[in-house]
């Protein structure tokens, strides 16, 4: 089934102030929107030799310092000037995943069950020194309940239901992505638990601090590809109050209505959809497409309306020519970074038949935002 396609205003293309894309139009070839598209990439930093796998990425708003954990060991946190110059580093014992900078503090998600160890939330100080502190224990509380998923053969309305039950693992622990709400609430999503966790007055809360189930429902899991659930987590500008929320495996992204509680599908057929982030300036929802080696904007709709990078090829010196398997993205002025994770979901039997494989040296990448030349 085809998705509907709604008008985009011209006063919006305008706006974003890029060039025109592909022309979709209906059936009589009449034009509906144009799809704005920019594929230019600019490498901000490479990891040093033997840091690999970048997987989460946030920012010091006061000075544009950007932050990148690596998933795959040596687990490091690393800091970088606004300009790629690596200015500090810190060793970590488990996978890290999702950063949040608040409060002058950088927080991290912890996945110590990868390792045989609890999965954790940790902050420590800006300039990456001093302790780390152990903000949160995330707690393992089992799998959701099933979910049924109606079948396109389904006849219902013959008396011929067609429906599949997915039963989902009892599984690990693993923290993602984290939003603070505009109380001052760490949110945290749990990828394979199909969670999100709340702490409450995390900058003040005695550590480690109460980590509190928000909800958790058989939407926030996956039986999908690549295998993460729940993952990026973004409010709205005006917390209206709406939380968006990717599943990885099922190529989508929900929306929490916070007042009710009651999670919807607010987009589709988003291929890996991974990190979220919220452009303020223009309204619209960035999403990192990680299969699809771009990044996906998405209007108040849930329709995409632009799409930024591309991925080209590698390098003679191993790095990725673009996107790569973009996992996590952060606004900056007018620029949005994009941390390439790079890593090879392959068959171990079948070696060879992905980009990744031949990365042998680790990037962030940047992009200019649309609309950024006109503000």
């Amino acid at each position: 089934m085809k998705k509907n396609v709604a008008i985009l205003a011209a006063p919006l293309l305008f706006s974003l102030g890029m060039a025109a894309g592909p022309v979709l139009a209906d059936g009589n070839g009449n034009r509906l929107f144009t799809l704005v598209t920019d594929r230019d990439v600019d490498t901000f930093a490479v990891l040093p030799k033997g840091i690999t796998h970048p997987e989460g990425i946030t920012a010091n708003p006061a000075n544009g310092d950007i932050y990148v954990s690596t998933f795959v060991a040596p687990f490091k946190l690393l800091r970088y000037d606004r300009h790629g110059k690596l200015l500090a580093q810190r060793d970590f014992g488990q996978p890290l995943l999702g950063l949040e900078f608040n409060g002058g503090k950088v927080y991290i998600t912890n996945v110590g069950n990868f390792v045989g160890a609890p999965s954790k939330i940790q902050r420590v100080a800006a300039d990456l020194s001093g302790d780390v502190v152990d903000v949160g224990i995330i707690p393992n509380i089992g799998a959701p309940g099933p979910r049924q998923v109606v079948n396109p053969d389904d006849d219902s309305a013959h008396g011929h239901p067609s429906i599949d039950t997915i039963t989902f693992g009892d599984n690990a622990a693993v923290p993602n992505a984290m939003v603070f709400d505009k109380h001052g609430s760490l949110l945290i999503s749990d990828s394979f638990q199909g969670a999100i966790f709340r702490i409450d007055n995390v900058a003040t809360c005695h550590t480690p601090c109460f980590v509190d189930k928000l909800i958790q429902d058989p939407l926030l899991a996956t039986a999908g590809f690549p295998p993460f659930g729940a993952n990026g987590l973004a409010f709205n500008d005006d917390e209206t109050p709406a939380l968006f929320v990717a599943n990885t495996g099922d190529d989508r992204v929900l929306k929490l209505d916070m007042s009710t509680m009651k999670l919807s599908v607010f987009a589709e057929s988003i291929n890996g959809a991974d990190g979220l982030v919220f452009d303020k300036r223009s309204g619209l929802l960035w999403v990192c497409a990680n299969q699809a080696d771009e990044v996906i904007a998405l209007n108040s709709k849930g329709k995409p309306v632009a799409r930024l990078g591309e991925f080209r090829g590698i390098n003679r010196d191993g790095t990725p020519d673009g996107l790569l398997f973009p996992a996590s993205p952060v606004i900056v002025g007018h620029e949005i970074f994009v941390t390439n994770l790079a890593v090879a979901l392959t068959d171990p039997a079948v070696t060879g038949d992905e980009p990744e494989e031949d990365v042998k040296l680790w990037t962030v990448s940047k992009m200019k935002l649309p609309g950024g030349d006109k503000d």
